[in-house]
């Protein structure tokens, strides 16, 4: 028996369109069109994103791919579109659909490969660090869905071994996520031992970040700050199902936020770690 895992893709928030159609959606059709035409196929495992949905807010579904009115970036639209290629084959090919939360490191080491995703605000933290206030950046209720790897590839691999994720779509993400605002309060807190105070405008912040030395002289993407207030949480009902009896939780994210510190700090100097912002 054969177990294809479909992990190819550009992942970057400021990807052009045109490089993550050729990746991310022309890639996916050609897997498709390979994993149909093994003979003993048992599973198709695809790796989606739980950000499919866009601007979409509310309680979104894993039983759901409803094209929103837009989306933030195009790594967010191509990968939609992906995923619908996918959805096509269900019925021909045994699939299981992953869609992870936002990914980092691991829970309990901190170990990453790179410094992307939540590590943005980190570096942009650091970056601040030797000011006397470090602010919020504008006004949020949201909430923020990060999940940790070793998570992501323990309920994977269970997955790709359960006869009950065939055909299904899960949604990997934090069943209990922390508002945005009190994971950066916690960020800064480990990065700098001292508290944010006031509030520096969302509009001002992405104005500024449309200068390319202010985005490298703070280490972030600019497509980042467009996830600090969008107001969705991921229903994990059919990934509970799945996951039941398997002893496998995602990790608080706060809980475990100081050996991810711990490892940026190690490692904040190694360019190895760092994305090229452009």
């Amino acid at each position: 028996m054969t177990v294809v895992w479909h992990l190819a893709a550009l992942y970057d928030l400021a990807v052009p369109r045109d490089i993550a159609w050729r990746v991310n959606v022309h890639g996916t059709q050609m897997v498709n069109e390979f994993v149909q035409n093994l003979p003993r196929i048992s599973r198709y495992l695809y790796f989606s994103t739980a950000y499919v949905a866009g601007t979409r807010e509310g309680i979104l579904k894993e039983n759901e791919l409803i094209r929103p009115t837009a989306f933030k970036n195009f790594y967010e639209e191509t990968k939609f579109e992906a995923e619908l290629l996918v959805e096509k084959i269900k019925t021909i090919v045994p699939t299981t659909i992953i869609r992870p939360g936002i990914v980092r490191g691991h829970s309990i080491t901190g170990e990453t490969i790179k410094f992307d995703g939540p590590y943005f605000f980190i570096n942009m933290i650091d970056n601040l660090s030797k000011l006397p206030v470090i602010p919020y950046v504008g006004k949020s209720s949201a909430y923020i869905n990060v999940v940790p790897i070793d998570f992501i590839i323990k309920a994977v691999v269970y997955c790709s071994e359960n006869e009950r994720a065939i055909g299904k779509t899960l949604h990997l993400t934090d069943p209990n996520p922390h508002p945005v605002e009190e994971v950066y309060r916690h960020m800064v807190w480990e990065v700098t031992g001292k508290l944010p105070k006031g509030r520096f405008p969302l509009k001002l912040a992405k104005t500024g970040l449309n200068f390319k030395f202010v985005r490298q002289r703070l280490g972030v993407e600019k497509e980042t700050l467009d996830y600090l207030t969008w107001a969705a949480q991921f229903d994990t009902t059919v990934a509970n199902e799945v996951l039941k009896n398997s002893d496998i939780e995602c990790a608080d994210f706060i809980d475990s936020l100081p050996s991810m510190i711990s490892f940026y700090q190690l490692h904040k100097k190694d360019d190895h770690y760092h994305i090229r912002i452009k």
